[in-house]
């Protein structure tokens, strides 16, 4: 009874997600024009995942008490990038994958090694780290262009079987392969246990630089898979100034949607998964219903707004961590 409980209180805020999603999803299908169809689930999953990705990687540095307000300018770098080097023969394609992936590992490293051995705060360094990134992003591509192997795109951009969309399965692959294994290892652990106290992490012998290290790697791999996929679902490479930095906002509020505590400790990919799934189809909505679109963007920061506000919230529930899994 107790492992229920102690379950249930560590995947609250995740099945909380699922909820709203399933909720707003259901309202989505149920007024769209073309109703549940198979290419609007399509649609409105290749335009989630995008956001995805990038949640997952805020999600890796938020449970660590740090913010990454990079990830949205690597997310562009990439884009970039990879409508250079995504091109040609299935093997210059391949390599151009790779390339594009060490890049996106290279910014996090990037932003570890500063953080934990430069010693300054993650929201100075991520702030500096995302000019960077969107200079080299500018130098790539002054002007939108670009392409991509239409084969790979048309593939993880279409259907399963002619019925899964195929982005959601690239999403979970990505998911089990990096961070279940990444979150049941001793680094894993350890980057969970310096997001609840630091020091008490470190008086227990945990691995905490290594581990906020990895953290902060992985979150750029997983922002270069968004890059990526940006590539595949635009054919082309931009540097939009104003797409990285909503990116950025967007997968805050996506965490925090999803369970993550911005005080960190607590949450999963799983949780920020959803709660970016939640908050693109809030997107899908407001052009279900015609809203103006002058209007959009401030529904959307009230929304926004809203979110982060119930993460604050349950902070000033908890006079104890422990109080979580009583």
């Amino acid at each position: 009874m107790r492992d229920w409980r102690y379950w249930l209180a560590e995947s609250r805020g995740a099945l909380m997600a699922v909820a709203i999603f399933a909720v707003m999803f259901v309202i989505y299908v149920s007024n769209h024009p073309a109703g549940f169809t198979a290419n609007v689930v399509q649609t409105a999953s290749n335009k989630a995942t995008l956001l995805a990705f990038v949640a997952v990687a805020q999600a890796l540095v938020v449970i660590t008490a740090g913010i990454d307000l990079s990830v949205g300018m690597v997310l562009v770098l990439t884009n970039c990038l990879a409508s250079w080097l995504v091109v040609g023969t299935p093997f210059q394609t391949g390599l151009g994958v790779l390339a594009v992936l060490g890049a996106g590992l290279a910014c996090g490293a990037l932003n570890g090694l500063i953080v934990i051995y430069g010693r300054l705060q993650p929201i100075v360094t991520t702030i500096a780290t995302s000019a960077i990134f969107y200079g080299l992003a500018l130098l790539l591509r002054p002007f939108p262009g670009g392409s991509v192997n239409e084969g790979l795109a048309d593939a993880l951009t279409g259907r399963v079987l002619g019925v899964v969309p195929a982005a959601l399965v690239g999403l979970g692959l990505a998911t089990l392969a990096i961070w279940v294994p990444f979150s049941r290892s001793v680094l894993g652990r350890a980057a969970y246990a310096a997001g609840s106290s630091e020091v008490a992490a470190y008086m227990s012998g945990m691995p905490i630089r290594r581990a906020k290290f990895a953290a902060y790697t992985l979150a750029g791999l997983f922002a270069s898979l968004g890059g990526l996929f940006l590539t595949f679902y635009s054919y082309t490479g931009e540097a939009a100034y104003a797409s990285g930095n909503a990116y950025t906002l967007y997968s805050i509020a996506a965490v925090v949607l999803g369970g993550v505590a911005l005080s960190g400790g607590r949450g999963s990919a799983v949780g920020a998964i959803f709660g970016a799934l939640a908050f693109r189809t809030i997107g899908d909505l407001l052009f279900v219903f015609d809203l103006d679109p002058l209007w959009q963007p401030l529904f959307q920061g009230v929304v926004l707004a809203l979110a982060v506000s119930l993460g604050a919230f349950g902070l000033l529930r908890v006079r104890n961590r422990l109080d979580w899994f009583e």
